[in-house]
């Protein structure tokens, strides 16, 4: 995955920030998207000539003084300016490499899934691949399932499409999300091969990744078109492993009472008497080009 830049970042939120939300006159002469040069360095506090410097790349160590006035200056929420001080304040390389040890759901939570027969619950690893999943949530999706790459499968996989009845804001999610999780960069490389991949085949995902955009969204709702028990609208949440660094866990649930939690229950039924069609399938194999992390890597650049 390639490494955000900090003068990359500032570009990207000036040029979507409109003047009249900075409280700037907007006028028609505009030459450029967004916001000037010069009129995030006076929202600042700082001069042009320095902001310029930070841009273009040729000063990467501001104080924390200047990020956060370039935070506020860039109307940047929690988690966008959290993103903005790990560019600013970047991790020594030797921070940065790890030995990758092969992730293992411990037996504690796998029998504490399997213990929710009627909540889809699953575990996603460091590069968002399925780890583990309870029956339930791979009836919801057969792309829940262990082996299975969800980011990859949320922008390859027609079905996916289907059944999220808003698959654009989903997206977009998924991509703020990864963003948060990651930070400034990764050097997990099966995550950098998937980001590879979507960066080479589908245009979704290049555009939500060019946007930057930076959101840790740990709950919230989703609406599903499932092709055995129709629509249902789940609130879903994700929580951190302590003890398993970059593992989450992922639940969906429906308030009691509710047409879809009716719904979900027949759906856990179904998985139960293993009546449902739809079974899990293997990952899809990556494409010969992308067949190691330094072709993704090269991939990824461009993303």
């Amino acid at each position: 995955m390639a490494t955000t830049t900090l003068g990359g970042y500032l570009r990207v939120r000036r040029e979507r920030l409109r003047p009249q939300d900075a409280g700037l006159p907007g006028g028609t002469r505009r030459r450029v998207p967004g916001l000037r040069r010069e009129e995030v360095a006076l929202l600042a506090g700082i001069s042009v000539e320095y902001y310029l410097r930070l841009e273009q790349g040729r000063d990467k160590h501001p104080s924390d003084q200047v990020l956060t006035a370039l935070a506020g200056a860039l109307q940047l929420d929690e988690d966008a300016e959290r993103y903005l001080y790990d560019l600013g304040r970047p991790a020594p390389p030797a921070r940065r490499r790890r030995t990758a040890r092969p992730e293992r759901v411990s037996p504690g939570v796998r029998s504490l899934i399997d213990s929710w027969p009627a909540t889809p619950a699953l575990v996603q690893g460091r590069s968002m691949t399925t780890l583990a999943a309870n029956p339930v949530a791979v009836a919801l999706s057969p792309y829940f399932a262990p082996g299975v790459n969800t980011l990859r499968a949320a922008f390859l996989e027609p079905e996916m499409r289907e059944l999220y009845e808003d698959w654009e804001g989903m997206t977009a999610k998924v991509v703020a999300y990864l963003r948060s999780v990651v930070g400034a960069g990764t050097d997990d490389a099966r995550l950098v091969e998937v980001v590879g991949e979507l960066s080479l085949r589908s245009e979704r995902f290049r555009t939500l990744w060019a946007r930057q955009d930076v959101r840790l969204k740990t709950s919230g709702s989703s609406r599903f078109h499932h092709p055995q028990v129709g629509a249902m609208e789940l609130s879903y949440e994700k929580l951190a492993l302590p003890n398993a660094p970059g593992q989450v866990l992922v639940t969906y649930h429906a308030r009691a009472g509710t047409e879809s939690h009716e719904k979900l229950e027949l759906l856990a039924h179904l998985a139960r008497e293993g009546d449902h069609r739809s079974e899990p399938r293997p990952a899809p194999a990556p494409s010969p080009s992308l067949s190691g992390p330094a072709s993704a890597s090269r991939s990824a650049r461009g993303a």
